[in-house]
């Protein structure tokens, strides 16, 4: 992986996890359940992240098998 793609990778989830923690701080103090919104914008960090991640993979599945 390059570095550019680490960096992306690592900040990604450098946000997804603090974004948790503030959910995780609303359950245990306060009882409160998060915001479905906020649920919302985590679940489409992921799924960037996901994309990001799985889009190196996918091209080099596809060289190594692209002679069959």
């Amino acid at each position: 992986m390059s570095a550019t793609k680490r960096e992306e990778v690592s900040s990604h989830l450098r946000y997804i996890r603090l974004d948790l923690r503030e959910m995780h701080q609303m359950l245990i103090k306060d009882d409160l359940l998060p915001d479905p919104n906020e649920a919302k914008e985590v679940h489409a960090q992921l799924h960037a992240l996901l994309d990001l991640v799985s889009d190196k993979k996918i091209k080099k599945i596809k060289n190594q098998f692209g002679n069959f």
